[in-house]
């Protein structure tokens, strides 16, 4: 897991600042300390209290310090920074860093650290494409800046285009890829799949399973920011797939059969986190089936994609997942030996604050040599990456033993 690395969340005055205190937030979820410096502009749109509560430190304000504090904040505070993250950055301040002009205390304390800068711009379209503009970020790019988006879409003064803030998950993704913390799989192909299925039964109706896709994508997140080559295989999304991952849509069990299938061979890890449908119609109607007081549904059974996955292994690693209502960790304990995977992460849906939908969860890891791991409630992100230390022991020994699983040594 990763360390406490400091970094220096420079805020600046746009509207964009509210997003700021999630961008805080999640970084802390990554085991970051998050030091807070604000603009005299910033403070009109969030508050400083706001950040202190949120990360429980202090926060570099506008102003002069007082008779008997700190007398140079714009020095101390960015000592020992790993990285400074200005988010949102305005025109203002991508000019200032830019021409060298210290004139408050956020500027100064840029001008005075030689920490790594990520930028990530936010503003109207006009002024991001404004020429002094586009100049100031080129020369900050020849200077080692790095830039985060800015994305197009809709902008807070109503207009359309290029300036709006990047998602906040892509800049926390982009600031740990800067960071290169904890790249334990550096170099292995990690395949997830991950949401539920829909199977057709005519071209308005399906079978579905609950699965928001959240699990699979917090794995395929946290393999990548560790140094996985990843593809994600999605089933029925009800979250955005990360735009920096490699997706392919698989929304039946046979389509993602076929996908995993295909990339099983040259992978080093399968996880299986998706809610792949038992079944489907036997026969998928060409047009909408009018109502009608009864109806008979004929099903078929889909195929076992993680049973056929492990008859089909060398050296892959699989770790599937087992959602259950009754007799939780001992229905997953079978089901990990019947179908001979390497690891199992069991979760109870009876419960409504955790699971599907849910940002959180609570489940019991079982791996294939006897290990069982209990992780009390926490973030599905937390629980990726306990499930990816597992993931990594096993790929260097650390964890378990690999000869016991069919066969291999």
């Amino acid at each position: 897991m990763m360390s406490k690395t400091k970094i220096v969340l420079a805020v600046t005055g746009s509207v964009a600042a509210y997003k700021s205190a999630e961008i805080a937030r999640r970084l802390m979820d990554e085991s970051l300390s998050v030091h807070v410096a604000m603009t005299a502009n910033a403070e009109k749109f969030i508050t400083p209290l706001t950040f202190a509560a949120l990360t429980g430190n202090h926060v570099l304000r506008h102003g002069y310090p007082a008779p008997g504090d700190d007398p140079m904040p714009h020095i101390t505070f960015q000592r020992g920074a790993s990285l400074i993250l200005i988010a949102p950055a305005t025109a203002n301040i991508i000019g200032k860093l830019a021409n060298g002009i210290a004139d408050d205390m956020l500027s100064s304390m840029l001008m005075a650290s030689d920490a790594p800068v990520l930028v990530a711009p936010a503003m109207n379209a006009n002024m991001y494409n404004h020429p002094s503009v586009r100049k100031n970020i080129e020369t900050l790019k020849q200077l080692g800046a790095g830039f985060i988006g800015p994305a197009t879409g809709e902008l807070a003064c109503g207009e359309t285009g290029e300036g709006k803030m990047e998602r906040v998950e892509n800049i926390v993704s982009q600031v740990l890829d800067r960071l290169d913390l904890g790249r334990d799989l550096l170099g292995r192909k990690i395949l997830v799949t991950a949401g539920g299925a829909r199977e057709p039964i005519d071209p308005v109706r399906f079978i579905g399973n609950r699965s928001s896709g959240k699990m699979g994508v917090a794995i395929a997140q946290a393999a990548a920011r560790r140094g996985a080559d990843v593809t994600l295989v999605a089933g029925a999304m009800e979250i955005p797939v990360p735009e920096d991952i490699e997706t392919i849509y698989a929304p039946t069990a046979l389509e993602m059969m076929r996908t995993v299938q295909e990339r099983f061979t040259d992978s080093d890890v399968l996880v299986m986190a998706a809610a792949v449908g038992d079944y489907r119609a036997r026969s998928v109607a060409s047009g909408k089936i009018k109502e009608k007081e009864s109806w008979d549904l004929s099903l078929v059974r889909n195929p076992d994609i993680i049973a056929k996955m492990c008859a089909l292994r060398n050296k892959q690693i699989v770790v599937g997942f087992a959602a259950e209502t009754d007799n939780a960790e001992k229905s997953g304990r079978e089901k990990l030996l019947r179908k001979n995977m390497d690891m199992i992460v069991v979760n109870d849906v009876s419960r409504d604050d955790i699971g599907f939908g849910s940002d959180y969860n609570e489940v019991v890891i079982i791996t294939r040599s006897g290990e069982t791991i209990k992780p009390q409630k926490m973030s599905k992100r937390e629980i990726g990456e306990i499930i990816l230390d597992r993931i990594a022991g096993m790929l260097t020994g650390g964890y378990g033993d690999r000869g016991l699983v069919g066969g291999r040594t």
